[in-house]
């Protein structure tokens, strides 16, 4: 079952009795973001009265990139925090973290002393998975003697799998200057233990005890450190401390029943569950996380126990079938996982099921009961045919059944010959396999069949520009595409990426910035790390590189880079 299924059940029992993090929530209101703006008690001039107005009128229109450009220029202008709010707010309501992210520096700039851009930054770099830019502006609202939520954050980047080490040099610089500040110091250890330096994180917690003891906070760290380090006894400890001292969180008592499922007393820790299940009402999602826990230590009857009850109801979660029917193919019970996988219905969950169960057939040796399988289900739900045919061709592809994945695929176009979705996937298949000429031909049919086809004309376009000097040509399709989908990471680092075949890396670097800031993997950093290093930004470069190896385990495109520009080489010499 993919982790990304039982993550999601287990933040529901995790996130009970936690504070939220809402403050740093990027996330949009509902009502009229200028209806929360702060009023304009300053003079204008002339022109400066017509920018703002214009900026007025074009937020009531919806238009709100421009309401923000305007305000935003305004604001420069007039060097005027309340114009910079107003920017931001408008900000929030268009699809451009680029945008979003510049008008809350720049409200960030003209207000020092506001907490609000500060929580608002953080929240952006945390969507954008960027820790080192979360964690610098949190340890601002810190300065401030501002509640930063630093250990909640930390929790965040253990679970995002971030690298601490730069994380740990900048807790450490500020616990270095701000001793007595508990939640850097618990932040801190919790990144230590994550790095594997649980001495370290064991003498800086032991010393936050002899003066905050009382902290219930403290008390869960240390036994979150301790389960993760498999010591499952002081784990327990440490758990019933802090229940003691605070009775009603129920954070406590599900650290308690980790640490006994983790250590195999499954008959302690059932009593614990039922008791939690009782204070939050047995809803259905704490079920699913909890049975999880029993899986984590390979429980498998007790969780198969804990979602029973669920087939009775009339609305069972998906997550049930797919939970169940993942314990059944773990026990080799081929058939019963597919009873539960082929129950979940069309929505949430459909496509996963169906992706679990054609890889669980294929990986038993029965593939062509597989594609048996998915045929089937294609007769059922028509409208899911494309999905569930590449969902085929990825599990036969893997498997390494070629031939197979290939008759899937023309069985498909068969019975829906135009459908471009489908025709674009064949293109694709070739392109993965070698044939870009064939690539190439094949996905001009698809342009020429649905002429607003974003991804073909892009896929097209990002083709010609890497295995071709036909530049004009690729730019002219990818300006295409970024007008359909202007917003789009991918597009965007084709646009960016031409303009740097074209020898316009000034052009380019706008670009591609603003396609990391949207989709920061590897391909678009050793992009954009390109273009620095040309206009002789290699520090930059150098930093971002270090960045896309440390979060990315497979980097081809970085070591590409690499091989062409070794000075960018975290072990060069700057």
């Amino acid at each position: 079952m993919p982790k990304s299924l039982f993550y999601a059940a287990s933040c529901a029992v995790l996130l009970a009795g936690c504070q939220s993090m809402s403050a740093d929530s990027p996330s949009m209101p509902a009502d009229d973001p200028m209806t929360t703006a702060p009023p304009i008690t300053r003079g204008f001039d002339a022109s400066g009265l017509s920018q703002v107005m214009l900026s007025e009128m074009a937020g009531q229109r919806g238009d709100f990139r421009r309401a923000a450009e305007g305000y935003l220029a305004a604001a420069d202008r007039y060097r005027s925090a309340e114009l910079a709010e107003r920017a931001t707010l408008a900000a929030r309501y268009t699809d451009d973290t680029g945008l979003l992210s510049s008008a809350a520096a720049r409200w960030q700039q003209l207000a020092p002393r506001d907490s609000a851009p500060q929580k608002l930054l953080s929240g952006i770099a945390v969507d954008r998975g960027d820790w080192p830019a979360a964690l610098r502006h949190r340890l601002e609202l810190a300065r401030s003697d501002e509640d930063a939520q630093l250990l909640e954050l930390a929790d965040l980047m253990v679970e995002a799998r971030a690298d601490p080490v730069p994380l740990i040099a900048q807790l450490r610089d500020f616990t270095a200057s701000h001793p007595d500040h508990a939640d850097a110091q618990m932040a801190t250890a919790r990144l230590e233990a994550a790095n594997g330096q649980l001495d370290d994180a064991r003498q800086r917690l032991a010393t936050l005890t002899r003066h905050h003891a009382d902290l219930p906070a403290l008390w869960l760290t240390r036994s979150q450190i301790a389960l993760e380090a498999g010591d499952y006894g002081q784990a327990a400890a440490t758990a019933r401390r802090g229940s003691e001292l605070a009775p009603d969180d129920s954070r406590f008592l599900l650290a308690l029943a980790q640490a006994e499922i983790a250590n195999g007393d499954i008959a302690s820790a059932e009593p614990r569950i039922d008791q939690l299940l009782a204070r939050y009402n047995d809803t259905p999602s704490l079920r699913i996380g909890f049975a999880q826990l029993y899986l984590d230590a390979g429980a498998l009857e007790p969780a198969r126990r804990l979602l029973l009850p669920l087939l009775d109801r009339d609305d069972t979660p998906p997550a049930t079938y797919l939970v169940l029917g993942s314990i059944a193919e773990t026990q080799g019970e081929i058939d019963n996982a597919l009873l539960y996988y082929r129950q979940v219905p069309a929505g949430p969950g459909f496509l996963d099921s169906r992706a679990l169960a054609t890889r669980m057939l294929i990986a038993s040796g029965r593939a062509r009961e597989a594609q048996e399988f998915l045929q089937v289900e294609i007769l059922r739900h028509p409208d899911q045919r494309t999905s569930l045919t590449q969902i085929g061709l990825q599990a036969l592809d893997d498997a390494g059944q070629i031939p197979a994945a290939d008759a899937l695929l023309a069985d498909a176009l068969e019975q829906s010959p135009n459908d471009t979705d489908l025709l674009y996937t064949r293109a694709m298949r070739e392109f993965d396999q070698g044939n870009v000429e064939t690539m190439m031909t094949q996905m001009r049919d698809v342009i020429a069949r649905d002429p607003d086809n974003a991804a073909a004309l892009n896929a097209l376009g990002y083709t010609l520009a890497t295995t071709t000097d036909h530049y004009d040509e690729a730019l002219d399709l990818i300006e295409r595409a970024h007008a359909l989908e202007p917003q789009s990471p991918a597009i965007l680092d084709s646009l960016g990426w031409v303009h740097f075949k074209r020898g316009e890396p000034r052009k380019a670097l706008g670009y591609l910035r603003r396609a990391y800031a949207g989709q920061p993997d590897q391909e678009v950093a050793a992009h954009l790390a390109e273009a620095l290093v040309v206009l002789d930004q290699a520090a930059e470069a150098r930093t971002l590189v270090q960045s896309a190896i440390a979060t990315s385990d497979n980097h081809p495109d970085i070591d590409d880079l690499l091989i062409r520009y070794p000075q960018l080489s975290p072990q060069a010499e700057p």
